[in-house]
């Protein structure tokens, strides 16, 4: 599997996120598209080629466990790498039983991430 071919979409309303997490996905070795909203994403012609999700869980309109329901409904099951910065441990385990690879509390390490991605990458 060639990894620089796999495109990873990251969602989050929160430019920062937007501006560094492209940049740290493309060091470890994928594609990386970022959009500010999940309708952003949905309307995109990046669907159907995002190999993975790095997904913010709490966003204006549309959530991150929302976007990961209609994406189920639609046929198109994504691994999805929910990302928070909400301290709640109950959300982790929850969003991992529903289907999410993974569930990182920002900050997250360089690390984390990798290894969410590798277990994502799997999944697909």
């Amino acid at each position: 599997m060639n990894v620089t071919q796999l495109l990873v979409s990251i969602i989050d309303d929160d430019e920062s996120v937007r501006e560094s997490l492209p940049d740290l996905v493309k060091e470890l070795g994928f594609s990386a598209e970022a959009f500010s909203s999940a309708e952003e994403f949905l309307a995109s012609d990046h669907v159907d080629q995002t190999r993975c999700l790095i997904l913010d869980i709490a966003m204006p309109r549309m959530s991150g466990p929302e976007l990961h329901r209609e994406l189920m409904r639609r046929g198109r099951p994504i691994p999805i790498i929910f990302i928070t910065a909400l301290k709640d441990d109950t959300v982790r385990p929850r969003l991992i039983e529903q289907g999410a690879v993974d569930c990182l509390f920002k900050p997250f390490t360089d690390d984390a991430l990798q290894e969410a991605l590798s277990s994502a990458l799997r999944a697909n």
